[in-house]
């Protein structure tokens, strides 16, 4: 691991990184085992994170947030520049990325939503026999097992 430079002011200790981005030590340490953000040394084997790290913990929760697996949000800070605190414009090629994947997890959760409401409607909860899930047993010619939380399976047996 790299060592910190005498006199490097800049850098953050983890406990530093820690209040200023409200996520547990603990959590730092996982980020960084998993290529998330890197530390350096200091002489007396202190982690010191540089000051972009502040950014990327703001990214990683966001998106952690919103449902983005962590090797997709490791892919996305690789992409970035080393050295340097990201600009607007880096972050915005990053959300533009997922833009598609979170509309269709929008999409996903919408119509789960709107079928959850009409089965408890009816009172069912059955989805074997459900007209609304299952019309005419229409997904049982794929097999045994769950189907319908695929949005797009759903809409063809409907």
């Amino acid at each position: 691991m790299p060592q910190v430079a005498a006199g490097a002011h800049h850098a953050l200790s983890i406990g530093e990184l820690s209040d200023r981005s409200g996520v547990a030590p603990s959590a730092l340490h996982f980020y960084e085992r998993n290529g998330l953000i890197s530390s350096e040394r200091t002489s007396g084997n202190q982690r010191r994170y540089r000051r972009d790290a502040l950014r990327r913990v703001a990214f990683i929760r966001v998106s952690q947030r919103v449902g983005i697996p962590l090797k997709d949000i490791r892919s996305a800070l690789d992409s970035l520049p080393e050295g340097r605190t990201p600009t607007k414009r880096d972050w915005s090629r990053l959300s533009r990325l997922w833009r598609a994947e979170l509309d269709a997890r929008i999409e996903a959760l919408e119509h789960l939503r709107s079928d959850l409401d009409g089965c408890i409607g009816c009172g069912c909860l059955s989805l074997k026999a459900c007209r609304l899930q299952n019309p005419e047993d229409s997904l049982g010619d794929g097999g045994t097992g769950a189907r319908v939380w695929d949005p797009a399976v759903s809409r063809r047996g409907s």
